[in-house]
């Protein structure tokens, strides 16, 4: 098992049949997740092709996430937790600029720079990386379409397994947006199979 420290990222690749396991060993911690072909980096995972075809907005175990060309990229295997996000782009310095203006201007950790730093070695430019995939995120909506984010429901030991459908570059943090973290960043595990 891999250890992701509080607030940084990493790159990896994952063959087709592989599996990836991401545990939340704390508990209350978000995980950013986001997948390019290892073939063809115009080929990604789609936030908006997975909803659809989802008829959802929220995925779990025996769902199918699919690329921006309706391609199955991860099949999710198991799912201990049940809540995760599929609406909201990782977090950046403009996020922490805009949402949290008592902070701004002030450098912060963010999602979107440990995405950028862990998938570069694979010549991913960062205007490439788009809405991910934030396991254990719990966003909810209102009747009125408002989004409100929750600590996540995830307990100590939660985890969520992938299996890879095609061969891919995977970006993976410890997300590092406090408010989404119930106010304390933590750590993420993760495991390639």
């Amino acid at each position: 098992m891999n250890r992701l420290e509080p607030q940084t990222g990493t790159g990896f690749a994952l063959s087709a049949g592989q599996t990836l396991t991401v545990v939340d060993p704390t508990g209350g911690q978000v995980s950013d997740l986001f997948a390019f072909a290892a073939d063809d980096h115009g080929e990604w995972l789609s936030s908006g092709r997975t909803i659809d075809y989802r008829n959802g907005i929220y995925v779990g175990a025996g769902d199918t996430l699919y690329s921006n060309r309706s391609r199955p990229m991860l099949t999710i295997t198991e799912d201990t937790c049940g809540r995760h996000d599929f609406l909201l782009t990782p977090c950046s310095q403009q996020t922490f600029d805009l949402l949290y203006p008592d902070l701004f201007g002030a450098p912060h950790p963010s999602c979107f720079d440990n995405l950028c730093g862990g998938l570069a070695q694979y010549g991913v430019e960062p205007d490439q990386i788009s809405t991910t995939l934030n396991i254990f995120m719990n966003v909810w909506t209102d009747r009125t379409g408002e989004l409100h984010i929750d600590p996540p429901t995830s307990v100590a030991g939660d985890r969520i397994t992938f299996r890879a459908e095609i061969d891919l570059h995977v970006g993976l943090t410890a997300c590092s947006a406090e408010k989404s973290n119930g106010g304390v960043c933590k750590p993420i595990d993760y495991a390639v199979g």
